[in-house]
């Protein structure tokens, strides 16, 4: 239990954040972080690269928050309480959040993963299960998408 919780310590923020901006919902984004360290917990001993845990567990959220968003998806704006960065503006804070939830649910997360969850192209595209050229060009794809509309 001990070296599960010092994995868990570490991940916690990245994948509170990251459950928080695919959910829109604090307490939805919550009930999945705890539904996943239940199961993580629950599976801990089969990790046999304890290296991995922290891609392992981001992707056992992912799964938990695609089965929770099938099966009772609520458009929220709870969001707003969770800042871009310290220096944005009000303003610039919101319209990047607009902008960020018009992308497609992919590319929502795959930008998540990386900008608030810091993970690599190699490390999403194993917790998404897709190849890491794929991963880094939806991700520039989506960030110019993003800029395009805060342009105009």
């Amino acid at each position: 239990m001990e070296e599960f919780m010092q994995y868990y310590e570490n991940v916690y923020p990245q994948l509170y954040r990251t459950a928080l901006y695919y959910m829109r919902n604090r307490q939805e984004a919550e009930d999945a972080v705890q539904d996943t360290v239940l199961a993580a917990y629950e599976k801990f001993y089969q990790l046999r690269d304890k290296d991995k845990f922290s891609s392992w567990i981001m992707q056992i959220l992912v799964n938990r928050c695609k089965r929770r968003m099938r099966e009772w998806f609520r458009v929220e704006e709870d969001i707003a309480e969770v800042s871009i960065s310290q220096e944005t503006d009000f303003a610039t804070s919101s319209a990047v959040k607009q902008v960020f939830w018009e992308l497609k649910e992919e590319e929502r997360l795959i930008v998540a993963l990386s900008v608030f969850g810091g993970y690599t192209s190699e490390e999403i595209a194993g917790i998404l299960n897709k190849n890491h050229s794929t991963v880094r060009s939806r991700y520039r794809r989506a960030l110019q998408k993003m800029r395009k509309k805060l342009e105009v």
